[in-house]
């Protein structure tokens, strides 16, 4: 990822130090403010991601998650939290953020945070990718259509476009919140909680062995895999 331009807003400096030394070694440019105030003057179109503490001296890094947003930047954001709490995780999401990591977080786990959001922020721009293979399983975004190896997977619609929601944020926790603001029913019915809950089950069930793919993060959201991880609902 060289070349890429990072903001870490952090007032811990030992924490600070050592990430702004671990993010260099990868070759990333890193600016470091310790507050809001210093943060808002160092953004500008060449920062390319937001590391963001929640608790800062002149505020809630809440409040200038809401601020990046409403100035309409889109550039990844993702929280650096010590607050375990899921109700605090959700509203960050909520208020536009990509993606969190909890406190003391491992620097492996924070790379590969950053890189996942970069990646999915790059393509972006892009022509969406023809086809998504895991597992056993291949999503024809042309088509719309899922396949087990060469056998047409039976699915809905809507399951198909909670699928591609999934996939096409590889590595991204979404928020179930998210989910249903981008999701509807074919007929313009928003979506509720209960049914996106119907519909990842039945998704689930219909990918099989495949569906650790879709990890389940309690009481915050979902997030895809191609590796795989825990499910439940």
């Amino acid at each position: 990822m060289d070349g890429k331009t990072i903001l870490l807003v952090e007032d811990d400096k030992a924490l600070a130090m050592g990430t702004v030394f671990v993010l260099e070694a990868e070759g990333y440019t890193v600016r470091h403010a310790v507050n809001i105030k210093t943060a808002g003057t160092m953004l500008d179109d060449a920062v390319d991601l937001i590391l963001l503490d929640v608790m800062l001296p002149d505020g809630s890094g809440y409040d200038f998650c809401r601020s990046v947003r409403d100035r309409g930047i889109q550039i990844p954001i993702i929280f650096l939290t010590a607050m375990s709490e899921e109700v605090n995780i959700v509203q960050g999401l909520e208020l536009g953020a990509d993606d969190y990591v909890a406190k003391p977080y491992r620097l492996k786990e924070l790379l590969s945070r950053i890189a996942a959001n970069l990646r999915r922020y790059d393509m972006a721009g892009r022509a969406p990718q023809e086809a998504y293979t895991f597992g056993r399983h291949r999503f024809v975004v042309s088509e719309f259509r899922l396949y087990d190896g060469d056998r047409l997977v039976d699915c809905t619609q809507n399951e198909l476009r909670l699928l591609k929601e999934l996939v096409s944020n590889e590595g991204i926790v979404l928020s179930r919140g998210a989910l249903l603001d981008r999701l509807y029913d074919m007929d313009g019915v928003l979506i509720d909680d209960n049914t996106l809950s119907v519909y990842m089950k039945r998704l689930r069930t219909k990918l099989g062995a495949d569906a650790s793919c879709i990890e389940t993060v309690r009481g915050v959201g979902y997030r895809f895999s191609k590796n795989g991880k825990a499910t439940g609902e």
